[in-house]
């Protein structure tokens, strides 16, 4: 990988949670595992998916999914498209109406799961999954007030954390 590309290695860029790649990845490999087991196999929660049809939690999910990769791709683009000479705070496009929508892009993606199937464990391993993204949320937030101070301060106070402004 060249070095212009790798995002540790950028000035423009403020910093993450030390351990949010390495949670992220351990916790969708958990949530995978619970759901495909609950959903599919064991099927010990998913008692509510005989009450919703099918022909309702599908396109619910794909909703959910479609709005992630939406956030997703799109918080990426910003963030990791251009190198910015200058740092600043990014407000533009989708960080214009939501302060973290990568992060808020993979909790829509396990929601969108969690309606296909109806899972009661998935959903608490969901739960789980949305308190450790707001917590690292919360960390890079002081990461990103150090660095940029009142700037940032003006953008919280104008932009929301996870329901987007529309």
């Amino acid at each position: 990988m060249a070095a212009q590309h790798r995002h540790e290695d950028r000035d423009d860029l403020a910093g993450e949670h030390p351990f949010g790649d390495m949670g992220q990845l351990i916790l969708l490999i958990v949530f995978l595992i619970v759901w495909v087991f609950d959903s599919f196999i064991l099927r010990i929660s998913v008692f509510l998916a005989r009450d919703v049809s099918l022909l309702i939690r599908i396109p619910l999910g794909l909703a959910f999914i479609g709005a992630a990769a939406y956030f997703a791709r799109e918080g990426m683009r910003r963030v990791f498209g251009e190198v910015r000479e200058e740092p600043s705070v990014i407000t533009a496009g989708v960080f214009g109406r939501v302060r973290h929508p990568i992060y808020l892009g993979c909790i829509l993606f396990y929601i969108g799961l969690v309606v296909f199937t109806l899972s009661i464990i998935s959903s608490v391993v969901c739960a789980i999954i949305i308190v450790f993204y707001h917590y690292i949320s919360r960390y890079e937030e002081r990461i990103l007030l150090d660095r940029f101070g009142e700037e940032y301060e003006r953008y919280i106070k104008s932009v929301p954390m996870w329901i987007p402004r529309i």
